[in-house]
């Protein structure tokens, strides 16, 4: 603090502190420059300071005089004498103020409060602050509100869920009897597809979705859940970062020629598509082989399945559908001249392709009434995939060019080029479209101006196959390795090329031909005739190695 002769030009303040501080902290009033109570100066009609008579002492009131006002504002109120008929006159305004309406009450202390300094305001800003507070998740359930309470608590995350717990007993009760933790965990596993499968693969699926009548553990069982739950995703992530999976292998022995071309999967079978013209339904689980389904005279290029039909396309050049259940043929469609060597079907409409350099559009009223709606004409190479949603059909080609097209009218908008050589695969969701191409590299893509966002390197031959999801890309390639890559800093262009790919998976001896991925595993299949599936969640807390291909549990099925 400086000292106080530096203020007073005529005098310094020998005597009175608190003229002093009043000065520094500005609590004497700066319209009516009255001295603040206590003070035995006079008034000073110089422009800041009080006049003090030279020689006079000043000794405060009280110990604490100083300490409050160098500390800021005075909470409360603070007695002193009155002056003058102060009593008198303010119980004659109160009982005028008590006759006014409320709005005149307000109207007359806007006035009052518009004439006061800026000291005073502080005071009365102090003063009225606690009225204004208000617990209203304590006061709602007095009023018969919990389910109010309940709601606006249940929007909370996880960290806010657990501060409000400890706010008072009412809020930790407001929180247990409305099941809070549940709601939080419901509302996870509703928007999160990591969530979802935790909750379907440890079976606390059993326990959510269920009113309040049936029998349901107590929130305390939901609050112990949930950092489980995030234990979980943590290790999950880690074990994708560093390419810890257990593995299992499914040996197809092909009888004539070895090769599985396209894969698809669910919670409960895989189906695969052969070199050797067949169809194989495997059991997830056990891993056996349940069904086999002949008829194309061609290698099994391309499939795709719901839950009511299987349609694969062949290097015969046809395209048929399948039975689900049954696996009896129920449609057979004949129009590519050459192989077709990939197709998509969703909402009623399907899209192949060929390597007749065409792309045919149907209309898929049932699995038996399918029409062609259009063809599609410009690619000048083999149209090796394609891939569509209700704006655009999205096509890739040997001519390296990639192009968009119109999914209502079939017309065309655009082509995407920059790739070096022939594209074999990409996939197209919302504006991202990821390609791979036999320059070896990976192209991502901004849909609706072209623009190549990013190039990935790092395999050493033709990209066979790709898929994405919100976090990584997945790659398989001739090379025989997988890849898997960050997908948000691959579209962040600040992110050194360095850091884009998170782990090398090799276990496939021949050519990568399809994979397909979820946030648990990967499954993928190759020229090397097997199925591996890579499980990210079961791994084994063994010895693990850094080497190819880390935390290596074999299971061999052979059919």
């Amino acid at each position: 603090m400086q000292s106080p002769e530096r203020f007073c030009k005529k005098r310094p303040y020998r005597s009175c502190w608190l003229h002093y501080f009043a000065s520094v902290c500005l609590w004497c009033c700066p319209r009516t420059r009255r001295c603040l109570p206590g003070c035995s100066g006079g008034f000073d009609p110089g422009p800041r300071f009080h006049n003090i008579t030279p020689g006079a002492s000043f000794t405060p009131r009280s110990s604490s005089l100083l300490p409050q006002i160098s500390n800021g504002p005075v909470t409360g109120s603070r007695k002193r004498p009155s002056e003058g008929n102060y009593d008198k006159d303010k119980e004659h305004c109160i009982v005028l103020f008590d006759q006014w309406s409320e709005a005149d009450q307000v109207e007359f202390v806007e006035h009052l409060i518009s004439r006061m300094c800026h000291y005073q305001h502080g005071h009365i800003n102090s003063y009225l602050k606690p009225m204004l507070q208000r617990d209203f998740i304590t006061a709602l359930p007095a009023q018969g509100l919990d389910h109010i309470a309940e709601n606006i608590l249940s929007f909370l995350d996880a960290r806010s869920l657990c501060s409000a717990e400890l706010v008072c007993k009412e809020w930790q009760r407001v929180i247990s009897e409305g099941m809070l933790w549940k709601k939080l965990i419901e509302r996870m596993v509703r928007t999160d597809p990591l969530w979802k499968g935790l909750s379907e693969r440890h079976q606390w699926e059993k326990y959510l979705f269920k009113n309040r009548t049936t029998e349901v553990p107590p929130n305390s069982y939901y609050h112990s859940l949930y950092p489980k739950i995030i234990q979980d995703i943590e290790t999950i992530e880690a074990n994708w970062r560093c390419g810890r999976h257990n593995l299992q292998r499914i040996q197809c022995r092909s009888e004539n020629s070895k090769g599985v071309y396209c894969l698809q999967y669910d919670d409960d079978k895989i189906i695969s598509g052969l070199r050797d013209n067949s169809i194989k339904i495997w059991d997830k689980q056990s891993l056996e082989c349940l069904k086999i389904l002949t008829g194309h005279t061609g290698s099994v290029l391309c499939l795709q399945y719901d839950e009511r039909v299987i349609v694969t396309g062949s290097s015969d050049s046809t395209v048929r559908v399948w039975e689900v259940t049954s696996g009896e043929v129920l449609n057979t469609l004949i129009h590519h001249n050459e192989a077709v060597l990939h197709l998509r079907f969703a909402n009623g409409l399907m899209v192949t392709c060929s390597k007749d350099r065409s792309i045919a559009v149907w209309d898929m009223a049932s699995p038996t009434d399918i029409s062609l709606r259009r063809v599609l004409v410009g690619h000048r190479a083999a149209v090796n995939v394609v891939d569509f949603d209700d704006k655009y059909i999205v096509s890739a080609s040997g001519d390296r060019t990639i192009k968009v097209w119109s999914t209502s009218t079939c017309e065309f908008v655009r082509t995407l080029n920059g790739h070096k050589r022939g594209i074999a695969c990409l996939q197209y969701r919302d504006r991202l479209v990821v390609s791979g191409s036999s320059d070896n590299t990976i192209r991502l893509w901004d849909i609706e101006c072209g623009a190549c966002l990013r190039v990935l390197e790092g395999h050493e031959e033709l990209v066979r196959c790709i898929r994405f999801d919100n976090k990584r890309i997945v790659s398989g390639a001739y090379d025989g390795k997988i890849k898997v890559w960050d997908l948000q800093a691959a579209l962040d262009p600040r992110a050194p090329a360095s850091t884009l790919c998170l782990r090398t998976l090799v276990e496939h001896s021949g050519r990568v031909f399809r994979l397909q991925f979820d946030e648990f595993q990967i499954i993928s299949s190759s020229h090397d005739d097997t199925i591996l599936i890579w499980d990210f969640l079961n791994v084994s807390t063994n010895g693990q190695s850094e080497g190819r291909s880390p935390s290596r549990t074999y299971t061999y099925i052979s059919r």
